[in-house]
């Protein structure tokens, strides 16, 4: 019965490293295609050429360029049951590039330096938050959908900032953004180990999930750099 027992621990706890590590393969790719994107497109002759009116003004591509991945991120994460997972995945890079693309402006904005050190300030704050998650007893539900409500709060704050231009105001979201963002990292972090550990899942939907799951991570991640960048990183 022991021995049982144990091939059942140890077959579970298989499972669950494997979803892992398919959501974190998920996560760094679409990290990668982003980085690479944002890197190559980060130029002022890049930005003007695509994004630019003739006249001097942003041009209508920059803001579909911009909005674009809400609606791609959303679609993926509520249709994915009706989707193919080579669709998904289709979708996936879709999203990482053109998440890429509108990434590059901060290569106008912020030294590589700054970049380059928030990015590892990012990683260390992810890290710790995602083990806390992974690991806490304490079920932290009512305190993700209050960071849920948080977030949605600060994106529309950042909508209409984009019209009204308050540095103050950027600060102020940016500051509610490094703690929505960690926050609901441990939650995410939590709920995916509850998928992971699920033995009623089938194979399909596993993978469906692990995919859904690196693309969350994702932007959870992408969103606590900005936050942080808009306050530790140094102006070019």
């Amino acid at each position: 019965m022991n021995n049982i027992i144990d091939q059942h621990e140890g077959f579970s706890k298989e499972m669950t490293r494997e979803f892992f590590r398919s959501v974190y393969g998920y996560m760094f790719s679409a990290l990668a295609i982003s980085g690479i994107i944002a890197y190559l497109a980060g130029t002022p002759e890049f930005f003007v050429k695509y994004f630019m009116t003739a006249e001097g003004g942003i041009s209508p591509l920059f803001y579909v360029v911009a909005f674009a991945p809400v609606g791609l991120g959303l679609l993926i994460q509520m249709a994915y049951q009706r989707l193919s997972l080579g669709f998904l995945l289709a979708l996936f890079m879709v999203y990482s590039a053109l998440m890429g693309l509108s990434l590059g402006v901060i290569f106008l904005v912020y030294s590589g330096a700054a970049i380059a050190s928030t990015f590892f300030v990012t990683a260390g704050a992810f890290a710790g938050m995602a083990i806390l998650g992974y690991t806490t007893k304490v079920d932290l539900t009512k305190f993700g959908s209050l960071m849920y409500m948080l977030f949605i709060g600060i994106f529309i704050a950042g909508i209409v900032n984009i019209f009204m231009k308050s540095d103050t105001m950027g600060f102020i979201i940016a500051v509610i953004g490094v703690f929505v963002f960690t926050g609901l990292t441990a939650y995410y972090m939590q709920q995916l180990k509850t998928v992971a550990q699920d033995e009623n899942l089938s194979g399909i939907d596993r993978s469906k999930l692990s995919l859904i799951g690196g693309l969350q991570l994702y932007i959870l991640f992408v969103n606590l750099f900005l936050s942080l960048l808009r306050l530790l990183g140094s102006r070019d």
